[in-house]
């Protein structure tokens, strides 16, 4: 059986012209490659004729230095290789292009910020499979939507002209850099002339998430009742119907904006804001006070209004749990981790940013105030809920995800809510690495990219 992962060596200028390559004679022999004519090679977005001179007793490839330029390499590597008879087509890759928010080229070591050492491990894991990737900004993006710039890995970091890719994971944070003209134009062309695959394509907003999943039966018990909220007699009745709701931000993101509000008694209320400090409080002698003091905040911000639930807690401090789901080398939705976030003292909301921390599912169900078979189906009831949520939202949202952040609740009876679904997952270097190994997260990444790119 011949290995589909192969060593490309780059081998010193002069020794084979740009349309030539060296493949062991194995591989000629069982795809029936032809000898002495042209076929087409094909990596990412380049293509070029060459003709193939087979090597004995070898099972690699190798290209000559000005030919490896023009593909974007600058060394040799390992990639996996296929060869299609019916249009003499031998593709190596996959191709993988991330892309990123910014870069600072001055920053030598750490070009990409805090996201960094992800790149890094990224670039580890296609080593270790076989894959060729890059990263590139907005910015990096040409006329031509064939090549652009962008960064890889050899001996450090460097920016080199790179095919466009065979696979495209849109890491980008910010709403606004994503619907760039330019970004737009570049997944829409790159999509009809290269075939190339966009994963995690766009942003989700809660309330599309929650207007989706309501329309599936299955999906509907995860749901809290949320509305966006639209004037007086949304709030009105949200309030009347139950003591807690909450105000997000449609699109906000680490907590941001999160108002949590109470009544008091029959027309009193008191309102929670999350800061980086501390939860900071307001009291209001009616609902109409209250709705004026939201008025000027909903000028800029459209807010999603969602029933108050009875969260588990620990000592007080409100617990909730983040699923990061991701497509497998199948394609199919696999739960890759699970997690339990714990609010900080002062704060209502479980997120890092806001001095919440982390620990397992079953450590914190077994501190909090959840106990009995309740606490036992736990673990099972969150990863069934998240796997069923990211299915449903590939069912009901137009668009390609391969991976899902995923935040789900646990009320005092033991019940599944959903939170928020973020299409973003959050790469910082803040998120531990164990002994400089490849996190699952990032393997699952690669072997989803290569499952698209049918390598």
């Amino acid at each position: 059986m011949l290995k589909s992962k192969v060593a490309v060596q780059v081998i010193s200028p002069g020794i084979l012209p740009d349309d030539a390559i060296m493949l062991g004679d194995a591989y000629l022999r069982q795809w029936k490659i032809p000898q002495g004519q042209p076929i087409m090679l094909k990596f990412g977005a380049f293509r070029h004729y060459v003709k193939v001179v087979p090597v004995e007793r070898f099972d690699g490839m190798r290209i000559g230095q000005s030919l490896a330029r023009k593909m974007g390499l600058i060394s040799s590597t390992t990639l996996r290789i296929r060869y299609r008879q019916e249009n003499a087509t031998l593709s190596v890759g996959p191709l993988i292009g991330v892309l990123i928010s910014r870069d600072d080229p001055e920053a030598r070591d750490r070009p990409f910020g805090t996201i960094t050492m992800f790149c890094k491990e990224l670039v580890d894991a296609c080593e270790a499979q076989g894959a060729h990737v890059y990263f590139f900004t907005p910015d990096h993006i040409t006329d031509n939507f064939n090549t652009l710039e962008g960064w890889v890995y050899s001996d450090g970091w460097r920016k080199v002209p790179v095919p466009a890719p065979d696979v495209v994971n849109n890491r980008l944070t910010s709403r606004k850099l994503e619907n760039r003209p330019n970004v737009q134009l570049f997944i829409k062309e790159t999509k009809h002339r290269h075939n190339s695959i966009v994963f995690n394509e766009k942003f989700l907003d809660k309330a599309e998430v929650f207007d989706a999943l309501v329309k599936d039966p299955a999906l509907v018990r995860y749901l809290p009742e949320s509305h966006v909220l639209r004037g007086l007699q949304v709030l009105k009745s949200m309030c009347s119907k139950y003591n807690t709701v909450f105000l997000k931000p449609v699109r906000g993101s680490l907590g941001k904006g999160i108002i949590r509000i109470s009544r008091l008694d029959t027309d009193s209320y008191s309102a929670q804001y999350a800061t980086t400090l501390g939860t900071r409080r307001q009291h209001f002698g009616g609902i109409d006070k209250l709705y004026a003091s939201l008025a000027g905040k909903m000028k800029t911000v459209r807010y999603q209004i969602q029933q108050g639930l009875h969260l588990i807690d620990i000592m007080g401090r409100p617990v909730d749990f983040r699923a990061l789901v991701q497509k497998n080398e199948t394609g199919k939705w696999a739960l890759t981790s699970i997690v339990a976030r714990t609010a900080g003292n002062h704060h209502f909301v479980s997120n890092l940013a806001r001095g919440g921390t982390l620990s397992t599912v079953k450590e914190a169900v077994a501190k909090s105030n959840l106990s009995g078979s309740s606490a036992q189906d736990a673990p099972g009831k969150l990863q069934r809920a998240a796997l069923e949520i990211a299915k449903g939202i590939d069912t009901h949202i137009p668009a390609h995800f391969g991976e899902l952040g995923i935040d789900l609740a646990l009320d005092a009876s033991g019940r599944v809510w959903l939170l928020e679904v973020n299409s973003k997952p959050s790469k910082n270097d803040n998120t531990p690495l164990q002994d400089k190994k490849i996190r699952p997260s990032v393997r699952n990444m690669v072997r989803y990219a290569r499952h698209l790119a049918e390598f």
